[in-house]
């Protein structure tokens, strides 16, 4: 089969690759239909994820139709069509009883595209099939769908929840990004106040406000603490969502908020981000991380299904899976491009 596989920072290539097999009765091979590129792939050409090693197969997100199944499988049948998780679930280890299947010792947790071959390819095998692959619903659409392979559940689970976004909040989401945008969808479900979004390019903060942002501020111009200090009589927003990754922006996230405020860390960062905590001490602020559970995949494709979130106004480009390099080059000048989710299909 073909697969783009990453070869060490800034190296990767489609190539000719061995088709996968089942090695465990609890895996699956799905033939993938389409799959998308995350930040997070990025992020692994910069480096920043050594677990990556030369030669993996890169990408953690697909629909797809299921191929073959281990002999333990029950709940996915060869011709299945699936949309595969980021996260896989073992489904009997501690974080994963405890619905935390990110964090899962049993053999799952990000292996896809991390620490075994993911979904950018022809075909991926998925351990753990039936707890970590979603039957897709009749009248659900393909994009929507693989929108929740990732950032949809990440921007609710790590931003939203993490965040304890309530009815009448202000939030401030620093990065208008894909996964700032889900954050900015996924509040809506809470009747915020006001949404904020703090971005450093245009085009991304008017996608904001189409996702639903009421005030968009582009902090290469202006000064997002004087804005929200004046919306909020000085106070601050009540929760700041940082979705980018880099020191900067959780350092804003954390100067934005007010005292007894949530900042909800979503961004994989490379580096270390320096935490004030001779202005926070006093202020009874939280701070949370994450990495997405997928435990929130069930209830957002109810809603994609019902008609409730439209999760296809994040993609702006269509590519052929083989044509991946070419996306990956699109994906990754988003500022001059304006891509946000790009969808290859083969």
């Amino acid at each position: 089969m073909k697969a783009l596989v990453y070869h060490g920072p800034g190296d990767k290539a489609w190539e000719e690759t061995p088709d996968p097999v089942i090695l465990d009765d609890t895996d699956a091979i799905v033939r993938v239909e389409a799959t998308t590129i995350c930040g997070t792939d990025l992020h692994i050409l910069k480096g920043d994820v050594p677990a990556v090693t030369d030669g993996r197969v890169l990408g953690h997100e697909a629909i797809g139709t299921v191929t073959h199944i281990g002999d333990a499988c029950r709940r996915v049948a060869v011709g299945d069509r699936v949309l595969v998780s980021c996260i896989s679930s073992c489904g009997t280890c501690r974080y994963c009883r405890d619905g935390h299947a990110g964090q899962c010792i049993g053999g799952g947790g990000w292996i896809l595209g991390n620490t075994i071959d993911g979904t950018q390819a022809e075909l991926v095998r998925v351990p753990f099939a039936d707890l970590s692959t979603y039957p897709i619903p009749d009248g659900a659409a393909d994009e929507d769908v693989l929108m929740l392979a990732d950032i949809l559940p990440t921007g609710f689970e790590v931003g939203v929840l993490n965040g304890r976004v309530q009815p009448g909040d202000v939030v401030a989401v620093v990065g208008a990004g894909p996964i700032g945008l889900s954050a900015i969808i996924g509040s809506q479900l809470y009747s915020p106040a006001t949404v904020i979004a703090i971005d450093l390019t245009d085009s991304r903060l008017e996608a904001a406000k189409t996702c639903g942002a009421d005030i968009t501020v582009n902090n290469g111009r202006e000064d997002p603490l004087e804005i929200i200090r004046e919306l909020t009589d000085g106070l601050g927003a009540d929760v700041a969502i940082e979705a980018v990754g880099i020191p900067a922006t959780f350092e804003l996230a954390a100067t934005l908020i007010r005292p007894g405020g949530h900042v909800a860390n979503i961004g994989v960062h490379g580096k270390p981000a320096t935490l004030h905590l001779e202005d926070l001490w006093s202020r009874n602020v939280t701070i949370t991380t994450g990495l997405v559970d997928a435990y929130s995949t069930p209830t957002l494709m109810r809603l994609i299904t019902n008609g409730d979130l439209d999760a296809a106004q994040l993609v702006t480009h269509h590519f052929e899976l083989a044509d991946i390099e070419h996306a990956y080059d699109v994906f990754q000048n988003a500022a001059e491009t304006g891509a946000l989710k790009v969808v290859l299909t083969a």
